[in-house]
């Protein structure tokens, strides 16, 4: 069971003039010499002595609830447009909060991620797996370490929940500074091109980045994959020597990527480069697998090693590349990244096996974009003689252009398709499906043949009771994840607990 954040006190506190002096465009109304305790944009979390960020967000605008930050205790407002409110408050009126948050919070928190060595890891896929894999290889030189990412926030050995894969800037320099509190050495994030392009992880210098693949995603904001690209340099580009105490600075680049060439060169700092290809300086070669792991050989420095992985999958022998290369940039030794892998498993909801001493395999991912569906299908592929049954959606208020494509992945190479919701969101889960089911229609091949269930639960009931001996069940879009979003119902659901409940069905 994860903890609150709550329970780890964060005890910081600045005169507001010092605040003030960062901000060149404000106008002050009332005193500017208090104490300021705390900083947040959300009105629910204000106490006494808080500077309160009026936000003007796509849905809600904190200027709506400036009149309840001051009822709570707020110390401060910070505005865009004029407010009138009872009460003594000091009120800051600037020309965007939201560039204003990115220059104070940090400051406010005295810079805690210079305290850390800062690893950042973007890409479409794979950012889950190899975050935890390094922090793992870190874990065992003794260093203690944090994570940020779509599973949870880990302190040391607290876990706690998360709500966005890289938090907002306040709550992001909120987690930092209690991981420095807790002594936290190295902090490994995962960080999304939404946090790259809204400016949520202004103040952290990063001391390596990692760049893992891109695949189509999020076009629903980014509109154009330029765009989506471009945010995810963005974590390259701002990759520079910086001071001395926080040396050295280094990068590590999926080169078989047909990107990785375009962030390479964006990047002014040491690089890394990893292949499967041969290609990098950082290669992996020689590749077996079972459903339950695998192993190859890994180059690197004219010495090769031998690795065995208790993880499947070639995406997770390129996980593991970044992984490794990461922890040689934080002065890691070969030999000691080595013996740590062979003690790593898998993350919770990435390729995880849901075995019931049943005779066929039922596979739990996370996989929810094309290329990620691909990739597990393909590693089905080659675990497997027999059938390959999918059981997969798509979420609803997301990029609806990857929805045929995803379903023709799945006709591609699966051989019983069940096409069900995933999170339909607002969006009518009927129309989601049909989404799908035109790419699955279209790429069908001989002898193949697809099922629409909307019921997510009796779609992975119907696709279980068909699986035969040898067969491969991917379960594939909701992962680690334990609820369903329906309009403005979120109920518990877990396709792991589901699938469970109908293995143990067959008995």
């Amino acid at each position: 069971m994860a903890a609150s954040l709550m329970y780890i006190g964060v005890n910081l506190v600045k005169n507001l003039e010092a605040l003030l002096a960062l901000l060149n465009d404000a106008s002050v109304t009332g005193p500017n010499k208090k104490e300021i305790l705390d900083i947040t944009a959300d009105s629910r979390k204000v106490a006494s002595g808080t500077l309160f960020i009026a936000l003007d967000g796509a849905t809600v605008d904190g200027h709506d609830f400036v009149q309840k930050a001051v009822d709570a205790g707020a110390a401060a407002l910070l505005v865009s447009k004029d407010v009138s409110v009872s009460g003594s408050v000091t009120i800051i009126k600037v020309s965007d909060t939201r560039q204003a948050m990115m220059t104070l919070v940090p400051f406010f928190f005295d810079y805690p991620a210079g305290k850390m060595r800062m690893i950042g890891v973007t890409g479409t896929n794979g950012k889950t797996t190899t975050t935890h894999m390094i922090a793992h290889m870190l874990r065992e030189q003794g260093h203690k370490v944090g994570i940020i990412g779509t599973v949870h926030i880990v302190i040391g050995d607290q876990t706690f929940p998360i709500h966005n894969t890289t938090p907002d800037v306040v709550d992001l320099q909120h987690i930092l500074q209690k991981m420095v509190d807790a002594g936290v050495s190295h902090c490994i994030m995962e960080v999304s091109s939404h946090a790259l392009a809204l400016g949520r992880v202004a103040g952290v210098e990063y001391d390596t980045a990692v760049f893992t693949n891109l695949t189509q995603d999020h076009l629903d904001f980014h509109k154009t994959f330029e765009n989506y690209l471009a945010a995810k340099c963005k974590l390259f580009t701002g990759l520079t020597q910086g001071s001395p105490h926080k040396s050295p600075k280094g990068a590590v680049i999926n080169i078989d990527d047909p990107y990785g060439q375009r962030i390479m060169d964006l990047t002014k700092v040491p690089v890394i480069t990893y292949s499967t290809q041969k290609k990098g300086t950082l290669n992996a070669h020689d590749v077996t697998m079972t459903s339950k792991s695998s192993a190859y050989t890994v180059e690197y420095n004219g010495a090769s090693y031998p690795v065995k992985m208790n993880a499947t999958g070639l995406f997770n022998v390129y996980n593991t590349l970044a992984a490794i290369g990461a922890c040689l940039q934080e002065g890691l030794s070969m030999e000691a990244i080595d013996k740590a892998l062979s003690t790593f498993t898998a993350v919770p909801g990435r390729f995880e096996l849901v075995d019931e001493g049943q005779d066929f395999a039922v596979v739990v991912d996370y996989a929810h974009t094309p290329d990620g569906l691909e990739n597990i299908l393909k590693t089905a592929k080659a675990i497997t003689k027999d059938r390959i049954i999918v059981v997969f959606g798509c979420g609803g208020d997301r990029d609806a252009t990857k929805r045929p494509i995803m379903g023709r992945f799945a006709a591609q190479y699966g051989d019983r398709i069940f096409v069900t919701s995933d999170n339909p969101r607002t969006e009518d889960p009927v129309k989601i499906v049909a989404d799908v089911a035109a790419g699955v229609k279209e790429a069908l091949r001989e002898g193949t043949s697809y099922q629409v269930i909307v019921d997510r639960s009796e779609a992975i009931h119907e696709a279980i009771k068909e699986a035969q001996a040898g067969d491969v069940v991917i379960i594939a879009g909701k992962g680690h994840e334990t609820y369903q979003i329906l309009k403005d119902k979120t109920i518990h659901f877990d396709d792991r607990e589901v699938a469970r409940q109908a293995l143990r069905s067959l008995k």
